[in-house]
């Protein structure tokens, strides 16, 4: 079993990067890439990498509520082989179909709490949404 990965929350304009650690049971939120059309710089994407040497990296698809693969699953799939060509790491799939709602809603409520100080960015959803993922991950 893998002890490491880097989490990717896939979207056209923003991809959030959460990592996770079997051994400690840790997740961490690191950061939310800027894309464009999908299309994010590679270069960031490679020092994560180099950075946090995941032992595999796992990528979100985005899903229609009925589970049939949509446009963006494609892409993230097209995405998450570009990963695996890259790196040579093996690359695993999580459904999120559900996980931005999530998100925002936690994000929501510590907003209402007071936990939360500042007002919600869309990158704060992003992050948050790897930073999910990664944990249903850990969980699997």
């Amino acid at each position: 079993m893998t002890a490491s990965a880097l989490v990717f929350d896939f979207g056209l304009r923003r991809i959030g990067v959460a990592s996770a650690n079997r051994s400690a049971g840790t997740v961490t939120p690191l950061l939310v890439l800027p894309a464009s059309d999908g299309q994010p710089e590679w270069h960031a994407i490679a020092t994560l990498i180099r950075d946090w040497q995941p032992g595999v990296l796992v990528i979100g698809l985005p899903r229609h509520v009925d589970g049939s693969d949509s446009e963006m699953t494609t892409r993230a799939r097209a995405f998450g082989a570009w990963l695996h060509e890259r790196s040579g790491l093996d690359v695993e799939e999580i459904d999120e179909r559900w996980t931005s709602t999530e998100a925002e809603e936690v994000l929501r409520e510590q907003r209402r709490s007071g936990s939360r100080k500042r007002r919600l960015r869309p990158g704060d959803i992003d992050l948050m949404a790897a930073r999910l993922m990664a944990e249903s991950w850990l969980r699997s």
